[in-house]
C-alpha cells in the first residue's frame, strides 16, 4: 500500500469511490468538490495494486483543521487503511502547526467512532439530525 497526496488526475477515481461509499444522506462530494480540494486542502489517497482503496480530506483553510471526509472502498476494509490515512494527515497537520482538529461522525458509525477514539479524539457534543436521514452526529476533537 502506498499513501500519497492526491493529484488532479485522481479526481475521477475519487469521485467514483465516493459514489460507492456514501449515499446522498451523507453529503457525498461532487467531482468538482474533489477538484477544488485537491488544489486547496489536504487530500491523501491509499493505493493498493494501482487502485485507490481509500482517501482522506482535511480542510486547512481555517483556524482549526477539520477532517472533512474519510472513506475506504468496501473491497479494502479491514486492512487499517483509514488508520494509516489518519496518521499521515495528522502528521502533516502537526507539521503545519495546527493545534487542534475536529470532525463529525454519524452516531451509528461504530467502526469510525472506535477508530477516532483509539486515535485520541473525544466527543465534544452531539449535533441533532445532522444528516439528511435524521441521524445525529458526534462532533469530535483532537488536540495536536
Amino acid at each position: 500500500m502506498i499513501i500519497r497526496k492526491a493529484t488532479s488526475s485522481d479526481v475521477s477515481k475519487l469521485f467514483a469511490l465516493e459514489q460507492e461509499i456514501f449515499t446522498s444522506e451523507n453529503f457525498p462530494l461532487s467531482r468538482g468538490s474533489f477538484a477544488y480540494h485537491v488544489k486547496n486542502n489536504l487530500v491523501y489517497v491509499a493505493e493498493v495494486d494501482g487502485n485507490i482503496a481509500g482517501y482522506i480530506l482535511a480542510l486547512i483553510k481555517r483556524a482549526n483543521a477539520k477532517i472533512y471526509s474519510i472513506g475506504v472502498s468496501k473491497l479494502y476494509r479491514g486492512r487499517q487503511i483509514a488508520l494509516k490515512l489518519l496518521e499521515t494527515v495528522m502528521n502533516e497537520l502537526i507539521s503545519m502547526d495546527f493545534k487542534q482538529t475536529l470532525l463529525e461522525v454519524r452516531t451509528d458509525n461504530e467502526v469510525a467512532i472506535s477508530l477516532y477514539k483509539n486515535f485520541g479524539f473525544s466527543i465534544k457534543k452531539t449535533a441533532k439530525a445532522f444528516y439528511r436521514d435524521g441521524c445525529d452526529a458526534y462532533i469530535m476533537e483532537l488536540s495536536l
